[in-house]
C-alpha cells in the first residue's frame, strides 16, 4: 500500500475524519431535508441557466467536433489517462472508508496502469482482475454519516451538494494538470479533461433535452439519486415517509412534488 493510504489508515487520521464527519453532520443536517433538498432553488436555477448557455455556445460545439474528429480508441485513451489519476484519490477514500482490500486493489491498479499502460493511456489492469473502484470525499463523508445538505449548482462544474462541494479542491489536486509546471500545459490538460467528459455525455444530454419537461428538475433528481446510490454502493435504505401534513395536496392546482419548483 502506498505511503498516502498508509497515512490515512493511521488512528490519528481516523479520529480526525470522525471529528470532521460529526461536525459536518451537525452543520449540514439542518441545511436540507429529504422533503426539501433544494432550498437554494432560485439561485441554483440562475446558475443552471448560465451553465446551459455556456454549454450551448462553447462547450457542446467543441465537444461535438472533438468526438467527430478523434477516433473512439483515442478518446478512450484520454479517458483512461484521467481516470488513472483519480484511481489514486479513490484509494485514499477507500482507506478512509475502512475498505482496505479495495484500497490496495486501487493502488495496484494505479501502479499497473501507470507503468505498463503508458501513464494510464491503456487500461491493462482491468483484464488482470483489478476492477476500478471510483470513490471521492463526498462518498466518504456520506459513509461516515454526513448528510448531503442542500443541493447546489456550481458555476461551470454543475450539480453538487454542500457535502460534495468539499471534494472539488481534492479532485483538482489529484488531476494531471497539477503535476506540470507549465501554465499553458496545465490549462491545456484541464480543458482537454472538460471537453473529453462533455463529449462522452453528448448522447445522454440529447436524450434529456428530448424527454425532460423541466431539465433542471430532471438533472437535480438524477444527481441526488445517483449520489445516494454511490454512498450506499447501490443498496440505499428506504427514505422515510414524510409526515402527512408535509405531503402535497393532489387536489390543489400548482402543487408539485417535494423539492420541485
Amino acid at each position: 500500500m502506498s505511503a498516502a493510504t498508509s497515512t490515512v489508515a493511521s488512528p490519528g487520521w481516523r479520529r480526525a475524519v470522525a471529528l470532521l464527519a460529526l461536525t459536518l453532520a451537525g452543520v449540514l443536517g439542518g441545511c436540507a431535508t429529504a422533503a426539501r433538498p433544494d432550498p437554494l432553488e432560485p439561485v441554483n436555477r440562475a446558475v443552471f441557466g448560465f451553465n446551459e448557455a455556456l454549454d450551448k455556445a462553447v462547450v457542446k460545439p467543441v465537444a461535438t467536433v472533438y468526438r467527430d474528429t478523434l477516433p473512439q480508441p483515442v478518446r478512450q485513451g484520454v479517458t483512461n489517462f484521467f481516470w488513472n489519476f483519480s484511481d489514486a484519490w479513490s484509494a485514499v477514500n477507500l482507506t478512509l472508508q475502512g475498505r482496505l482490500g479495495d484500497a490496495a486493489g486501487n493502488v495496484a491498479r494505479f501502479g499497473t496502469n501507470t507503468v505498463f499502460g503508458v501513464f494510464g493511456l491503456f487500461d491493462v489492469a482491468t483484464p488482470l482482475g483489478l476492477e476500478r473502484q471510483d470513490e471521492d470525499l463526498g462518498q466518504t463523508l456520506g459513509v461516515w454519516g454526513v448528510p448531503s445538505g442542500a443541493y447546489v449548482v456550481l458555476p461551470l462544474l454543475g450539480p453538487s451538494s454542500l457535502r460534495d462541494m468539499l471534494n472539488v479542491p481534492f479532485d483538482q489536486k489529484f488531476s494531471p494538470a497539477q503535476l506540470v509546471s507549465s501554465s499553458s500545459l496545465s490549462t491545456g490538460l484541464s480543458v482537454t479533461q472538460v471537453i473529453n467528459v462533455r463529449a462522452g455525455l453528448l448522447e445522454a444530454t440529447r436524450m434529456i433535452d428530448e424527454i425532460a419537461l423541466d431539465k433542471y428538475v430532471f438533472v437535480r433528481g438524477a444527481y441526488l439519486q445517483r449520489r445516494r446510490n454511490l454512498v450506499y454502493n447501490g443498496n440505499p435504505p428506504d427514505l422515510p415517509i414524510p409526515p402527512e401534513e408535509d405531503l402535497p395536496d393532489p387536489g390543489v392546482s400548482g402543487n408539485g412534488p417535494p423539492g420541485g419548483p
